[in-house]
């Protein structure tokens, strides 16, 4: 090869070489954009309004509940949310809601960004969920001084049982025990006076709630045993299907990280069984 030829060579390969460059610069671009705009889509499916709006109820640590020494606000709906929000580099916006079956019809009517509950099958027709965050007893209290000492002397005439209005107790219990009255309370505080009233004989939820509600009701019992298990799922709104293995990624590391049980701590719950972590 001549040196003519050489130096005709080697201005070919430079110059092709600059253009696989040029092609690899590109294709790197492009690798790194697309992850962007794809999490900016998860925001705004997520989150329309450009903030994330968390539904809670006070007075269940499985929703939002406050140290009346330290005047600190937990709860699991609570806690996550704040967490949730602050991974997709959004503000948080907290939607009080007297009980359960509100933040509920705020989710269905796309009010509510996101809050945690039961994932019953009922609940799945007009919200969606994640994977099973966490599981939750369900059991009973009585007040102080009753004679009631086991779940099978419930179901009798006069027997007066709280349940709270809308929620899985008041479904299910209502076809369990055909001769006691049932009572739906407007909230948890409201549970709590009707049980230091003496106008309720036996008040039905998950034991999150009753154990949190004991620090109120000196003297009252949590029965032995459980009637079931809620399991506990992140609730959206339907039409939000393609953000599912986001809601599903953020409870698998929540969970692996120990961040929930954390969450678990601060919020003072009990009563609650540890749902397996999915791959």
């Amino acid at each position: 090869m001549g040196s003519s030829e050489r130096r005709g060579w080697i201005t070919g390969a430079r110059a092709l070489r600059g253009r696989f460059a040029g092609i690899g610069l590109i294709f790197l671009m492009g690798a790194f954009s697309a992850p962007s705009s794809h999490a900016a889509g998860e925001k705004e499916l997520l989150a329309p309004t450009g903030h994330l709006r968390v539904g809670v109820y006070a007075g269940s640590p499985t929703s939002m509940v406050t140290d009346p020494n330290t005047k600190q606000t937990h709860g699991v709906t609570y806690d996550l949310g704040k967490e949730f929000a602050a991974r997709l580099n959004l503000s948080v916006e907290y939607v009080q809601f007297p009980r359960i079956a509100d933040v509920i019809d705020a989710i269905k009517d796309g009010k509510v960004d996101f809050t945690v509950t039961n994932a019953t099958p009922v609940r799945a027709k007009d919200v969606g969920f994640s994977q099973v965050l966490l599981a939750v007893e369900l059991g009973y209290l009585v007040p102080a001084n009753s004679s009631i000492t086991r779940p099978d002397q419930i179901d009798g005439p006069g027997i007066r049982i709280g349940v709270t209005k809308g929620g899985t107790s008041e479904r299910v219990l209502s076809a369990k025990f055909r001769d006691a009255k049932f009572s739906p309370a407007e909230s948890v505080p409201a549970a709590i006076n009707s049980l230091r009233n003496g106008e309720l004989d036996v008040y039905a939820t998950n034991k999150a709630i009753l154990f949190q509600m004991l620090e109120s009701l000196p003297g009252a019992r949590i029965l032995d045993g459980n009637w079931g298990q809620e399991h506990m799922a992140i609730a959206v709104p339907k039409g939000r299907e393609a953000a599912q293995d986001v809601l599903d990624g953020f409870v698998r590391d929540v969970q692996s990280s120990g961040l929930l049980e954390k969450i678990e701590a601060s919020a003072g719950l009990k009563g609650a069984v540890r749902a397996a972590a999915k791959d």
